[in-house]
């Protein structure tokens, strides 16, 4: 007898609106279920049909999301969003935090780069000219989280002036976006940036091995990842561990990657896992394979052998609950990992959506991210607290944040979301832009 496969029933779930991969044209769309997936469906006239996987399995979309399950943003209400982007009056989130771009130039060509950076750049904007950047930020978005990025921060060989400046301009929170190559070739370069009033270096970290960086980034990295770790360390600085996660490259490593991390506390103070989207550089001909976001709470589940399950992570909801998961532990004296209430995390808040809740966010990753310069007392690890203050103070050496954002290509662009982005980039001096809008439309190398 003959066995017939049935398709899934099919149920739409909300109407949006999303762009053609091809020419970027916005188009209505809708979010449509499948059995346990989630796909966002648009037709192009010149183009044609497009489906994308944006959500695989467990967790439950609707679970997960709530009331954001169902709800959809309508094309006569878009106008030329998101081209015309520059936080306008239909944007829903105020900057949480803000990508500073101090420079587009880079010491690695990497064949995976959102910004498409490399060797060959313009030339870096002054000191004078950040001075009247700093000052477009405070204005547009007040005394906001900022990440200097690029580009590659540290080919500046003033970046300790950049961020002096920024923290005699109010700015409570500065968190270095870096290759760490620098950090790990030049001993005292940490400890420089630490004096300058740097807060939190948020290292890219793929593998710990080097398949994946020569894959990724063009040649083996491990070794000098390890030596940007120790560098921080012993500077006192926090380091969040990111690794881009590509299927059949580096998503076999997630486990590792967390017992690393692990193994490096208090100077790690968490893992933010940052699935590959596909803008700016990625290998040409390779086909958008993604992990969505229940992937890698899976992986994560499986790799680590059940100390973390997705059970233990929630979604953000400062921002759309879609962009993010967040969890954080606790390292036992027993090498055993205990998983705290979630609580505003990372880019990744808890609470009501709006001002209130992005500046929760933006306290929780000041005060997990970075490191509040006390002493660290290494034997707290190996002995349970013996009075409150012991308690509170392996809390903060030994908790551990995990988590992860998936940020959107031009296949799973969804403007609902996008109107709900609290990532924002400084362009140009001027324009301050959700994250994804920038990358999609606003960078000079189009995907």
């Amino acid at each position: 007898m003959k066995t017939v496969k049935l398709r899934p029933l099919e149920e739409t779930l909300a109407a949006t609106s999303a762009l053609c991969p091809v020419c970027l044209k916005t188009l209505p769309a809708r979010r449509v279920r499948r059995g346990r997936q989630v796909f966002l469906e648009r037709v192009c006239p010149d183009h044609g049909p497009f489906s994308t996987l944006i959500w695989n399995g467990a967790p439950a979309y609707g679970a997960w999301g709530g009331p954001a399950a169902r709800e959809g943003v309508s094309i006569e209400a878009a106008g030329d969003c998101p081209r015309a982007c520059g936080l306008c009056g239909d944007h829903r989130r105020p900057t949480c935090c803000l990508l500073f771009e101090v420079t587009q130039r880079c010491n690695l060509g990497c064949p995976v780069c959102y910004a498409s950076s490399g060797p060959e750049a313009p030339a870096d904007p002054t000191l004078e000219e950040l001075d009247r950047w700093y000052d477009a930020v405070l204005d547009q978005s007040g005394r906001c989280n900022l990440q200097l990025s690029g580009g590659e921060p540290t080919v500046r060989d003033d970046l300790s002036d950049v961020i002096a400046l920024g923290k005699a301009k109010g700015f409570p929170y500065l968190q270095l976006n870096t290759n760490g190559l620098r950090l790990a070739a030049q001993g005292d370069y940490a400890a420089q940036l630490k004096d300058a009033g740097l807060d939190c270096v948020f290292l890219q970290f793929d593998a710990v091995e080097d398949a994946a960086y020569t894959a990724l980034r063009g040649r083996p990295l491990l070794a000098e990842k390890r030596a940007a770790v120790e560098a921080c360390a012993a500077a006192g600085l926090g380091v969040v561990l990111v690794p881009t996660l590509v299927p059949g490259v580096n998503d076999g490593q997630l486990g590792a990657i967390v017992g690393y991390a692990l193994s490096r506390m208090p100077a790690v103070r968490g893992v933010h896992f940052q699935p590959m989207s596909y803008f700016g550089r990625w290998p040409a001909g390779r086909d958008p394979i993604r992990l969505t976001l229940p992937d890698v709470l899976r992986l994560l589940e499986s790799q680590t052998g059940g100390r973390m399950q997705a059970a233990h992570f929630k979604p953000g909801t400062a921002e759309n609950p879609y962009c993010s998961f967040n969890g954080a532990y606790l390292l036992e004296p027993d090498g055993g990992l205990s998983p705290l209430k979630p609580r505003q995390g990372c880019c990744c808040g808890s609470g009501e959506p709006g001002r209130s809740a992005v500046a929760r966010a933006q306290g929780y990753v000041a005060r997990q991210w970075g490191r509040d310069g006390r002493a660290d007392r290494p034997g707290l690890r190996l002995r349970r607290p013996e009075s409150l203050d012991e308690f509170l103070e392996r809390s903060r050496q030994y908790t551990l944040a995990i988590s992860g954002m998936a940020f959107m290509d031009p296949w799973t662009a969804d403007l609902a979301r996008l109107r709900e982005c609290y990532i924002h980039v400084m362009k140009d001096g001027a324009r301050i832009l959700p994250f994804c809008a920038c990358n999609l439309f606003h960078r000079e190398a189009q995907p």
